[in-house]
């Protein structure tokens, strides 16, 4: 026993700066902050329900439609928000229900690339990308770009937002504000 006891404090004294010095994991508010967003497919469950099982895609309007919740809207909600949403609704009819909300598919999370970019489009982001690494995915700017015309449009309700981005700042170093996370539904323009 003394000497198992011995091994463990000399991997941990060794072990310890090693762990130090490894990057902190993803914080997990920020996995479970996705917002879900029109062309999303999800999985809903009820346990014990068989007949409360079912796939939905989120509509252009942001909408779901289940048995006995009805309508709801889904479009800028968490999952846990969504599953407690659709809880109390069930709540009505089932005694403390326990509902399950599962991401597909998260095709409802996508961005637009237009202008003089190489191959433009829309893209489908599996996760948060910003501006730099939409223009990537667009394959780059064409050489006949302009490099500090570039903006991102956002729309937000009955409201339009236009955000300025210029390339060669950010790429110096500067200016690295303007490098935003991208919305579901932002759309780059480059001239």
């Amino acid at each position: 026993m003394k000497y198992s006891l011995t091994i463990l404090i000399t991997f941990f004294c060794y072990a310890m700066p090693i762990f130090a010095n490894t990057p902190n994991p993803p914080d997990q508010a920020a996995i479970t902050a996705y917002k879900l967003a029109p062309g999303d497919a999800l999985e809903v469950s009820v346990w014990k329900e068989q007949d409360l099982q079912k796939q939905v895609i989120i509509a252009p309007d942001g909408t779901i439609s289940l048995p006995l919740a009805d309508t709801i809207v889904a479009a800028g909600k968490t999952i846990s928000e969504l599953r407690s949403i659709i809880k109390d609704k069930l709540n009505n009819y089932i005694a403390d229900p326990a509902v399950n909300v599962a991401l597909i598919k998260n095709d409802g999370n996508s961005i637009f690339v237009i202008g003089k970019v190489n191959k433009p489009g829309q893209f489908i982001a599996n996760r948060h990308i910003d501006v730099l690494q939409a223009l990537s995915l667009a394959g780059g700017l064409t050489v006949f770009a302009n490099e500090s015309s570039i903006h991102i449009i956002r729309r937000t309700s009955n409201e339009v937002k236009v955000f300025p981005f210029d390339y060669d700042d950010v790429l110096d170093g500067e200016k690295l504000e303007q490098n935003i996370l991208l919305e579901p539904g932002d759309t780059v323009t480059v001239r």
